[in-house]
């Protein structure tokens, strides 16, 4: 009995003790406070420290510095704002230069100047005061015989170089596309994207296509760093005159039975270009022109009346525009007619050989000639 009393109080008293030493444990677990977790640090190959600690919520938009190998701290910028701006000061520090126009004068933006003293050994006022003859009225019963063709006047024939004539006078360029270029910027006339004269170009459009704007180039001239920068040359973007050499024009053949007489009436005027690229030729693309833009010929005929044509063996003469193109006085060849052509083919559409386009279109001329001649009984 006395035994069994002794082992219940040790037992007891063991338990007891297990009770006072889990209950000091979470005492001390409480009052314990969490250890800071320590930064990595890493060292670079030249021994200085480098620290990768995550940066805090609030210190996202600061500059983050870090230390080079040599022991200097290059800051380095985490946005993209930073970057701009130091790239805006540097800009600022660029030099600009203007270039000026190659050859120094370009016939279609140069202004008009006018010589401020008499520049003739004779009055030149009869030129000013032209106005063409108004055409004759055909009705449509008179038009016993008609065809249209479609001609292309090329500038590079000896016979067609007063076209390119590079002269200025009071009234501004001589070149024949700077007189049709200044007769569209003055209002006079109006230039249509087709040849039936459906679709207006506005005066913006034409003036910013053909003399629109400035180009700005970086030019790159350090030998230490070929990367940088020096200077921006600004140039003009200027549309090359010299690559219009050829002239495309729409024209009905009428045979008027009340009058007995073959007329020819021209419709439209087309300058021809070739693809370009800020001014420039785009080679393989395509070696032929296309016509950039019409104009209604008879509303242009005012305009042409006031310019004289180049004459080289008499420079006195006064033969006008007007005159030269209603008496045909030029070279061309037909490209495209519409005698016996049901799809509205061109010549090129069907015939691949260049030799034997120009045969075609002399077949047209032979044609038209023969049938006025065979009207006539002698």
């Amino acid at each position: 009995m006395k035994m069994m009393r002794i082992k219940i109080g040790c037992t007891t008293a063991v338990l007891l003790l297990l009770v006072s030493v889990q209950l000091h444990a979470q005492n001390n677990k409480a009052k314990k406070k969490p250890a800071a977790k320590p930064q990595s640090t890493t060292v670079d190959p030249f021994g200085n420290p480098i620290n990768n600690a995550p940066a805090n919520n609030t210190n996202k938009a600061k500059t983050n510095t870090t230390a080079d190998p040599f022991g200097g701290g290059a800051p380095s910028s985490s946005g993209s704002n930073a970057n701009k701006s130091s790239a805006a000061k540097d800009n600022k520090t660029i030099p600009l230069e203007v270039v000026p126009t190659k050859g120094g004068s370009n016939p279609l933006t140069d202004s008009v100047k006018q010589s401020l003293r008499n520049d003739n050994g004779n009055d030149q006022n009869l030129i000013r005061d032209r106005f063409p003859l108004e055409y004759d009225f055909i009705r449509e019963d008179d038009a016993f015989f008609k065809e249209r063709i479609w001609s292309i006047i090329d500038t590079r024939e000896k016979i067609n170089l007063v076209f390119r004539n590079p002269r200025s006078e009071d009234n501004g360029s001589q070149l024949f596309f700077a007189i049709l270029f200044k007769a569209v910027i003055d209002g006079n006339v109006t230039a249509f994207e087709d040849e039936r004269f459906t679709t207006p170009i506005s005066k913006d459009r034409f003036l910013k296509e053909y003399a629109g704007g400035y180009d700005t180039v970086p030019v790159y001239g350090d030998l230490d760093n070929p990367d940088k920068i020096t200077k921006y040359e600004v140039r003009t973007v200027e549309f090359p005159v010299d690559s219009v050499y050829q002239f495309q024009i729409k024209e009905d053949i009428i045979f008027d039975k009340e009058s007995s007489r073959l007329v020819r009436r021209i419709l439209g005027i087309a300058p021809m270009v070739p693809f370009l690229n800020k001014g420039k030729v785009v080679q393989g693309v395509s070696n032929e022109a296309f016509p950039k833009f019409w104009i209604y010929y008879p509303d242009i005929r005012p305009v042409l009346a006031k310019y004289k044509v180049y004459n080289p063996k008499n420079y006195g003469a006064g033969e006008s525009w007007e005159d030269l193109l209603e008496s045909h006085k030029f070279g061309s060849y037909i490209v495209k007619t519409t005698y016996n052509n049901y799809k509205d083919l061109r010549f090129k559409d069907y015939i691949n050989d260049p030799l034997f386009r120009l045969l075609e279109g002399e077949k047209v001329k032979e044609k038209i000639f023969n049938f006025e001649q065979n009207l006539w009984s002698y």
